[in-house]
């Protein structure tokens, strides 16, 4: 070792000292074993972050914004509840959209962990303010600024992606997906049976209370004290950046940087096609699920009438707290065996074509009754959780293969931008045609919740053309 550097013979590499890239990069060369701490990092960042895959902060408003929107009486009749819900989602991802090429270049420049920080400390305050809402107005502007101001999700796919030896980042960023999962158990839980508290539990808590006044507000803030924890905690998560000395470079030449200024620039993304197919297949799926998400639980508390499940807000976070369970087992155990076998595309082709026929047989659970719709739905509900994140999944590793490390937060920046417009087009659009389906009851040609559905599935037929060539180019799959 000399000077301000040091090099190890036998890994024949050279590292930076004050360099968090490089002490990271060094761990990670000497470390041996499976990366549980660099899992557990990765999943209560993403628990609290409040993205896609939809954490605490999203799938805890699944069992009661139907009522939420309710409650705030904008509505005179029942079917247009679904309509309303839907801008509530749109107003989020709209704001996400607006801001993530912005956080992407600011990871790029500054580090992953300060947007990190950022992010988590904006769900503190605009999670606890939307669980305080008094109007609709003010549940869409709360929501609007935690997308605005939270650009976490680009950044942390990079982070995932970078915190991994190589052998082990397909678990890096199953890991984020695995958040999903987490998020689907922890999440519908605590919006189900912690929501309406007054109701619910009235030897306990009294309708002068503050929970009573405000009864989605238990929900959020439990999510926004464990969002507090992770930001103190964050401040001890390593960076995975490379920070050099200007004295350390001085043997690069102009030429040298004026190529990696171009190669660094939006344009150059833009323009790098591996990257941009497979931020558009991401995109397609993501618009369908975020639209599922949205349609599934307005779906369920429907009344029967309409042709929901007339669910309660409970029964809707059980079901959804099994799919994440479900979820969890799958990502943590096959999913990694999976990709290895096959790659990432074709994992992400084989789920979207098995979720056209899964979601065409929900209208036709909504007929059933008792035992046998729970039995059913819990399981389709698995099933259809477990091929989405599959898709997503696969598309995280394709757009991180296709840059190198000093572009992976302005491209998951433009990923989540673009992401973000398709997301914010699916909840508005989900509820509008939900609550159009349910005017139609009696149509002859896919009455009901049917058409719906069919939507969805045009969707993700869409999204699996687009896995073959000659669109979707890949540099390593």
């Amino acid at each position: 070792m000399g000077g301000n550097e040091f090099n190890k013979p036998l890994l024949n590499k050279r590292y930076y000292e004050g360099c968090p890239g490089c002490s990271l990069d060094e761990y990670k060369e000497l470390k041996t074993g499976p990366p549980i701490k660099e899992m557990l990092w990765i999943w209560m960042v993403m628990l609290c972050a409040g993205k896609q895959p939809p954490s605490l902060p999203i799938s805890s408003l699944f069992p009661f914004l139907y009522f939420m929107i309710r409650d705030f009486h904008i509505t005179e009749e029942e079917e247009d509840i679904s309509y309303y819900a839907g801008f509530v989602g749109s107003s989020y991802m709209v704001g996400r959209a607006l801001t993530s090429v912005f956080w992407g270049v600011v990871a790029d420049r500054y580090g992953r962990k300060p947007v990190i920080i950022i992010g988590t400390s904006t769900v503190v305050i605009f999670n606890t303010l939307f669980g305080f809402s008094v109007n609709y107005w003010m549940a869409i502007g709360t929501r609007f600024l935690l997308g605005f101001l939270n650009g976490l999700l680009g950044p942390i796919k990079a982070y995932a992606c970078e915190l991994f030896r190589e052998e082990h980042q397909a678990l890096g960023l199953s890991t984020i997906s695995t958040a999903w999962g987490i998020g689907l158990i922890i999440g519908p839980a605590l919006g189900g049976y912690l929501a309406q508290p007054a109701e619910k539990f009235p030897s306990l808590v009294s309708p002068d209370s503050l929970f009573g006044r405000f009864p989605y507000l238990l929900p959020c803030l439990c999510i926004s004290v464990f969002a507090l924890v992770v930001t103190i905690g964050a401040f001890w998560l390593p960076e995975t950046l490379h920070f050099h000395k200007k004295d350390e470079l001085e043997s690069a030449t102009h030429d040298a940087v004026e190529k990696t200024d171009e190669e660094n620039s939006l344009l150059s993304l833009l323009k790098n096609w591996p990257l941009m197919s497979s931020i558009i297949v991401y995109c397609v799926f993501s618009l369908h699920d975020m639209a599922y998400s949205e349609i599934f639980s307005l779906w369920a508390v429907s009344p029967k009438s309409l042709g929901g499940l007339n669910y309660t807000t409970q029964e809707v976070g059980t079901v959804l707290s099994i799919a994440g369970f479900g979820l969890l087992l799958f990502q943590t155990s096959l999913y990694p065996i999976f990709q290895k076998m096959i790659g990432p595309i074709m994992v992400a082709r084989i789920a979207g074509i098995l979720s056209i026929p899964l979601l065409a047989t929900y209208p036709y659970i909504a007929m059933l009754s008792g035992l046998t719709l729970t039995v059913v739905l819990n399981v389709a509900s698995v099933l259809k959780n477990v091929l989405s994140v599959s898709i997503i999944t696969g598309t995280f590793m394709l757009q991180n293969t296709a840059v190198e490390q000093r572009q992976r937060g302005a491209a998951n920046g433009i990923s989540m931008t673009l992401q973000s417009i398709c997301k914010a087009i699916g909840p508005a659009c989900g509820g509008a045609l939900l609550s159009w389906s349910q005017r139609r009851q009696d149509a002859a040609f896919l009455p009901g919740d049917q058409m719906i559905f069919f939507f969805l599935n045009v969707i993700e037929g869409i999204g699996v053309l687009l896995t073959f060539k000659p669109f979707l180019i890949s540099n390593h799959y």
